[in-house]
């Protein structure tokens, strides 16, 4: 069967270049993910929705859909050595490209249009389509002690080292950065201390290498 979809919204967040997105919202808590719906939509479509701490939000990987899907994908936490299906996983090479993301809400303001969601946390690229919001239900939903595969829970994180002079950026645009680090943003397959990789975050562009469990930042850009 064939079904046709639009967006009803589109995220704004810090993250304009896949490389260096979290994998959960959660693990970035500094960053903010805020959802500005369609101007057709009014303060009614969104009445009750500020009762509830999280939402479940459905989306589109849009700059996935030129490179298809496939059968069996790399997870990263494999190191990308292992393949597993891709229903087994959260890549976004999916049939219909199609994520889920738990995020908790901050605010709903209804105030003027385009009505906007202000989450905390951000696991997805700015400009994201939405597809769908539905309230997180804990008591039905929250299973704490389910299986949950080959990830077993987060990975550690590494230390930040700044080395350039980060007093010019804003708090919150630091605790971002540190925090997307921490996370060690590099494809689990790459380990090359000498190697400089480049992350655009926040309004920053971020040079930074990684060796022995830490990340040395040694220059920031700010972009037009």
């Amino acid at each position: 069967m064939i079904f046709e979809m639009q967006s009803i919204g589109v995220v704004q967040s810090p993250f304009s270049n896949k490389f260096g997105i979290p994998r959960q919202p959660e693990l970035v808590p500094a960053a903010q993910t805020i959802i500005a719906l369609n101007r057709e939509f009014g303060a009614e479509s969104v009445r009750g929705l500020a009762e509830f701490d999280y939402i479940w939000v459905q989306f589109v990987f849009h700059e996935a859909l030129s490179q298809g899907w496939a059968q069996m994908v790399r997870p990263p936490r494999l190191g990308g050595k292992e393949k597993k299906g891709v229903f087994a996983t959260r890549s976004p090479h999916r049939p219909n490209h199609m994520g889920l993301s738990l995020l908790r809400l901050v605010a709903v303001d209804d105030t003027a249009r385009p009505i906007k969601l202000i989450c905390g946390g951000s696991d997805l690229l700015n400009g994201t389509p939405v597809l769908d919001i539905k309230p997180y239900l804990p008591f039905v939903e929250a299973q704490p002690h389910a299986a949950s595969g080959f990830v077993q829970g987060a990975p550690p994180k590494l230390n930040v080292i700044w080395q350039t002079d980060a007093f010019r950026l804003p708090e919150n645009t630091r605790a971002i950065i540190e925090q997307c680090l921490a996370q060690d943003p590099r494809p689990a397959y790459q380990d090359l201390p000498e190697r400089i990789y480049g992350m655009q975050v926040a309004g920053t562009e971020v040079k930074f290498r990684i060796e022995n469990q830490k990340v040395f930042i040694l220059k920031i850009d700010e972009l037009n």
